[in-house]
């Protein structure tokens, strides 16, 4: 299986936007954490995360392909075919099959969400943020307005109420505070 590094090493060649970068490791570390949370191996899920938006540069202007090309960018990898199908599916081109496809369907936006609430926060920082400060603003259609809540909501497919699935991604985000500069 592809490395973490290796992993890390084609996002930095690929993805141009250091937020984007950013937001890749913000998914990277809320899958991890919900791979626990579940009993599941820690280092696919968080491959799901890192790598769920490699393509974006070749496809900002073509949702379609988005998830589909990063197939294509992966293959010769060694990269678990559990985690290409979750890539693929997380834009909603193909169906949610498994739990890490779920996961990583609803981990996406979070990650903006709790972004957007930590720089809300008067301290912008992601430690001093708790899961009532977020979920005070969920409901707020002009807050973190990229986030899908519907999108976030579908946690519940999983079994994961909403306010644990916020906790559970605030903790995993929180765990790299530092490599976020939140």
């Amino acid at each position: 299986m592809i490395t973490r590094d290796e992993a890390l090493d084609l996002v930095q060649k690929n993805v141009s936007n250091k937020n984007l970068i950013k937001h890749m490791l913000a998914a990277e570390a809320v899958m991890r954490r919900l791979a626990r949370h579940f009993g599941e191996d820690e280092e696919l899920w968080g491959l799901s995360g890192l790598l769920h938006d490699l393509d974006y540069d070749r496809t900002a202007n073509d949702f379609p392909k988005h998830g589909i090309v990063t197939e294509k960018m992966l293959e010769g990898k060694n990269v678990p075919e559990p985690v290409v199908y979750a890539i693929k599916s997380h834009p909603g081109h193909f169906p949610r099959k498994s739990r890490l496809d779920q996961a990583l369907y609803a981990a996406d936006p979070v990650t903006g969400l709790i972004v957007a609430a930590a720089l809300m926060h008067p301290t912008k920082k992601i430690r001093n943020v708790n899961v009532e400060f977020i979920e005070r603003r969920f409901d707020e259609k002009r807050f973190a307005a990229g986030a899908n809540r519907e999108q976030i909501r579908s946690c519940e497919a999983m079994g994961v109420p909403l306010r644990d699935f916020i906790g559970l991604s605030l903790e995993g985000m929180q765990s790299i505070d530092a490599e976020l500069g939140l």
